[in-house]
């Protein structure tokens, strides 16, 4: 994310950083781009990045970029949020999630128009133009 927060702030771009207390000294932060804000746990982290965020990319992560990834994804799906979402696909590296996704949607789990809440992409220019196009996906009525 370092790389990601220098872009940006080399851009002109605003930078927040925000990091439950917890995670000060154990999260690896290397030098603070921008503004920092510390909160209390996970949960306000998540709600203070939905709140500050106009979308969301997850780059190739671990178990909390997935956790953090299908939660915007399922709050999209209740209606929470209509910001867009975009998956950046480095060589494939979501593949496997995508295919379950489209299993669920296969096996009635989720909706099939549900699987346009968010948007793929394997580069970094090809998400930013699908987030710009992006419109919240109306469910279907039965």
């Amino acid at each position: 994310m370092g790389l990601v927060a220098e872009a940006v702030h080399s851009g002109g771009g605003h930078v927040l950083g925000i990091i439950p207390r917890a995670l000060i000294g154990k999260e690896k932060t290397g030098e603070t781009i921008g503004e920092l804000k510390i909160v209390a746990d996970m949960h306000q982290r998540k709600a203070e990045m939905s709140r500050h965020s106009d979308c969301f990319i997850a780059l190739p992560g671990g178990y909390g970029t997935l956790e953090e990834l299908l939660e915007v994804i399922t709050w999209a799906q209740l209606g929470i949020h209509d910001k867009p979402v975009g998956l950046l696909n480095v060589d494939g590296f979501y593949n496997y999630l995508l295919t379950f996704i489209e299993k669920a949607v296969d096996d009635g789990f989720i909706k099939p128009c549900q699987r346009n809440i968010f948007v793929s992409a394997p580069n970094a220019k090809e998400p930013v133009q699908k987030l710009e196009e992006y419109g919240p996906v109306q469910d279907e009525k039965n």
